[in-house]
């Protein structure tokens, strides 16, 4: 009995420990594949506080809560199913789709780029007239921010996705499932500070410190740079991850050439300059936002002379 009982609490170890490295990879893994979404990550930081411009700010908070809810329902629900799916009776299709949302980002950056370049302005919420009560105007504006998440957040589960492709099922749902609500949580906690930064600011421009007051007065005046700032940060992300996946796809379905150029470039920097790695990531970013650009315009001509 006390040699079975001595067994028994060695497997019992032996399954905790086995449990232990199983989350230590699957953490690893979250934070690998989260990584590489970064750049996504950053541009729906940036496209979802123009969700809340024009309401109360009583209402900015309570709104960017329905919109993280609604991300998290689109990730859970409708976005990891999915992914499972196509992981166990599709996975060669992985590939193919993440180049296509690498397009479809490269063609909204570039959208982004022709349309500053022509002197166009889209940074207004595209549901504002035609509403004259609040809680219509809300719900709209919710359910158009959570149909833009729901693409950002499908390109987001699927770089995570093909990340951990030849993990275990078990692993990959664990891997989503945590990527999923550590960047939702990270997106719209940026998201409800940046917004409310004018209210916090406004606050301490009433104290009585005329340095707190100063500082209050200059986040006051900030925000719209920081909103401009956040607004190109985002542009080039887009374009840099979308022409990243591109690069990478290629790559992984036989056209090589593309991706190699740029990687032995940033070798070959890597190793001939000071702060030799900083300068090759921001080299292979720029040659895949050269090429996000150069895709998005091509796709964005495309589509305009369909339209018309």
């Amino acid at each position: 009995m006390p040699g079975g009982l001595v067994a028994l609490l060695d497997d019992v170890a032996g399954l905790t420990k086995l449990a232990a490295a199983s989350l230590d990879d699957v953490g690893a893994a979250a934070g690998k594949a989260g990584s590489k979404a970064l750049g996504v990550v950053v541009d729906d930081a940036a496209v979802t506080p123009r969700y809340v411009t024009g309401l109360t700010p009583q209402r900015e908070l309570p709104i960017i809560g329905k919109i993280a809810l609604g991300s998290v329902r689109n990730k859970l629900l409708i976005l990891l199913p999915a992914a499972l799916l196509l992981s166990a009776f599709a996975p060669w299709a992985i590939t193919p789709l993440l180049m296509l949302g690498g397009a479809f980002l490269c063609f909204e950056g570039a959208e982004k780029v022709l349309g500053a370049i022509k002197g166009e302005h889209h940074d207004a919420a595209p549901v504002e007239e035609g509403f004259v009560d609040a809680s219509a105007l809300e719900k709209a504006k919710v359910g158009d921010a959570v149909r833009t998440d729901l693409i950002l957040s499908a390109e987001i589960m699927a770089i995570a996705l093909a990340d951990v492709a030849e993990s275990s099922i078990l692993t990959q749902a664990l891997v989503l499932v945590v990527v999923g609500l550590a960047i939702t949580v990270g997106v719209y906690g940026v998201v409800a500070l940046i917004v409310k930064l004018d209210d916090i600011g406004l606050h301490l421009a009433q104290r009585s410190s005329s340095g707190v007051r100063a500082l209050g007065r200059g986040m006051v005046k900030s925000m719209p740079v920081i909103m401009r700032v956040l607004s190109v940060v985002g542009t080039a992300a887009m374009l840099w991850v979308g022409g990243g996946i591109l690069l990478h796809g290629a790559e992984v379905l036989g056209f090589a050439a593309p991706a190699e150029f740029v990687h032995h470039l940033a070798e070959a920097v890597h190793h001939a300059v000071p702060l030799g790695g900083v300068v090759a990531w921001f080299l292979t970013a720029l040659l895949s936002g050269v090429l996000g650009v150069a895709v998005g315009a091509i796709i964005a001509t495309a589509v305009h002379k369909i339209r018309h």
